[in-house]
């Protein structure tokens, strides 16, 4: 009894990672499959093809673009709206705050298929001056995005140590210089952590996307699209290299933030 009590959580941490990552490396293991019909489903035989021609589907290499694009823009203005909002919120005492910090979490709570439909509605009342496209699909993503943006980094406000401003304003430093210097450093992780969040839910956000994409197709919209008829083994090998990517991404963060604590003991 006492060999499972010291191992009974361990093993149960590593059968609910396995069972969460099942399916991904279904994914990775039928991206080296060379399917017999249209439907990558049943394993035929192994192949590299699929990697060498990844873009050999017709569409695909436009939506993974697309995706992309829309991911980094949404992402850079969530990640700078969010960070002065959390601030904002944290650090200022106004009218206000606490509708504020309501309204934040809404978009979170909301379901997606209502955000949709509700952008949609909002962006067909005001054709005159925008179209569905490009543009509304950044819009509804910066909308969603920013919410994850603001929690995170308020997060790391709460615990954030005043004194080290301080400490920097009594030596000389004026307040943007402050801000350069010790808390945008000091904020980078959590912002680094958030941006990485908000770039994995734009990347992979099909139902809002659908609603508001009119003509375009990002990389979700494309795999809806295109399983009707087929399911390439191309759109496995995307989304594999999609997930490594940001494995590899999310890893080199927390490596980065295990230096940066590293070196902050080793000054004091």
């Amino acid at each position: 009894m006492s060999f499972v009590k010291r191992h009974i959580l361990g093993v149960y941490a590593v059968l609910a990672i396995t069972y969460l990552m099942l399916p991904i490396a279904v994914v990775i293991l039928f991206s080296f499959n060379n399917p017999s019909g249209r439907f990558n489903y049943v394993w035929n035989e192994f192949t590299l093809d699929n990697w060498v021609e990844w873009d050999d589907v017709l569409g695909l290499r436009e939506s993974v673009i697309k995706s992309i694009q829309i991911g980094v823009l949404a992402t850079i203005v969530a990640a700078v709206l969010g960070t002065l909002i959390a601030l904002a919120i944290v650090r200022h005492d106004f009218r206000g705050r606490g509708p504020t910090n309501v309204l934040v979490f809404l978009p979170m709570s909301t379901p997606e298929i209502v955000l949709g439909a509700s952008l949609l509605t909002l962006f067909l009342n005001t054709t005159t001056f925008i179209t569905l496209g490009f543009w509304t699909i950044f819009i509804a993503h910066v909308m969603f995005i920013v919410s994850y943006i603001v929690v995170t980094v308020k997060a790391r406000l709460i615990g954030f140590d005043r004194h080290l401003e301080e400490a920097a304003m009594d030596l000389g430093a004026n307040e943007f210089t402050t801000f350069r210097k010790i808390t945008l450093p000091l904020l980078a992780p959590a912002i680094v952590a958030a941006s990485l969040l908000g770039f994995a839910l734009s990347i992979d956000d099909f139902v809002i996307t659908y609603f508001v994409a009119g003509g375009e197709q990002t990389f979700p919209v494309f795999v809806w699209g295109i399983a009707r008829v087929s399911v390439p083994p191309q759109v496995n090998v995307v989304a594999s290299f999609i997930f490594l990517v940001a494995i590899a991404i999310a890893l080199a963060n927390v490596f980065w933030q295990y230096r940066s604590a590293r070196r902050a003991q080793g000054a004091h």
